[in-house]
C-alpha cells in the first residue's frame, strides 16, 4: 500500500476568513505532507509497508522501538480525519447527532462549551475529539500524535490543537480558534454519518 497525502475536500481558500489559505498551505502542504513522506521512508521494505495506516497505528502503539513510525502514521491518520471534520459552509447539527450529544452533555451548546474547554486545556500539542463508545458520546483529548483509534474508540469529529493549526490566524488565542471551529467550521454532517445507530 502506498501512503499518499489526501487532497483537501475543499479549496485551500474556502475556509477563510476563519482559517486562511496560508494556514492550510502550511498545515496540509508542509506538515501533513512531511508526516506522509516520513511514513513512506520509515516503512519502506518492511512488512508494515503493505498495511493500512490504521493497522500501522494499532500495531506500533506503545512500542518504544517503533515510536517514530507510530507518530508519523498517527499524525497522517489524524490529519486526514481533521480535513474531513472541516467544512466551508456553516452547518447545523443534524437531529440524530444533536440527540446523541444532548443525551451525553445536556444540549449542543453545553457540548460546544465543554469541547472548547477541553481543547484549550490540552497542555502542549494535541487533539480534541468527539468519540463514540459503548456508553455513548464523550470528549477526549490526546497529546502529540496519540489518537482514539489506538484505544478502540470511534472518532466522530476532531479539532487539531497543535500550534501549526491556528497560530498564523489566531496567534496564541487557542480558545478563539476552537470556538470558531465549533461555531463555523465543524462538519457536523460528516460526524452524524459516522454515528453508529
Amino acid at each position: 500500500m502506498s501512503f499518499t497525502l489526501p487532497e483537501l475536500p475543499f479549496a485551500a481558500d474556502a475556509l477563510a476568513p476563519h482559517m486562511s489559505k496560508d494556514t492550510l498551505d502550511l498545515h496540509h502542504g508542509k506538515h501533513h505532507r512531511g508526516y506522509v513522506a516520513k511514513l513512506v521512508d520509515m516503512t519502506k521494505d518492511t512488512p508494515l509497508a503493505s498495511k493500512s495506516v490504521e493497522e500501522i497505528v494499532r500495531a506500533t502503539y506503545g512500542k518504544d522501538d517503533q515510536k517514530g513510525i507510530f507518530n508519523n502514521a498517527a499524525q497522517h491518520w489524524n490529519h486526514s480525519f481533521f480535513w474531513q471534520s472541516l467544512t466551508p459552509k456553516k452547518q447545523e447539527v443534524p437531529k440524530v447527532l444533536a440527540d446523541a450529544i444532548s443525551k451525553a452533555f445536556g444540549d449542543v451548546e453545553t457540548f460546544k462549551t465543554k469541547f472548547v474547554e477541553a481543547g484549550a486545556g490540552q497542555f502542549g500539542s494535541g487533539w480534541v475529539w468527539l468519540v463514540q463508545g459503548k456508553d455513548g458520546l464523550s470528549i477526549v483529548t490526546t497529546g502529540n500524535a496519540d489518537t482514539p483509534i489506538a484505544h478502540d474508540q470511534k472518532p466522530l469529529l476532531v479539532c487539531d490543537v497543535w500550534e501549526h493549526a491556528y497560530y498564523v490566524d489566531y496567534q496564541n488565542r487557542r480558545p478563539d480558534y476552537l470556538k470558531v471551529f465549533v461555531d463555523q467550521l465543524a462538519n457536523w454532517e460528516h460526524a452524524a454519518e459516522l454515528l453508529a445507530k
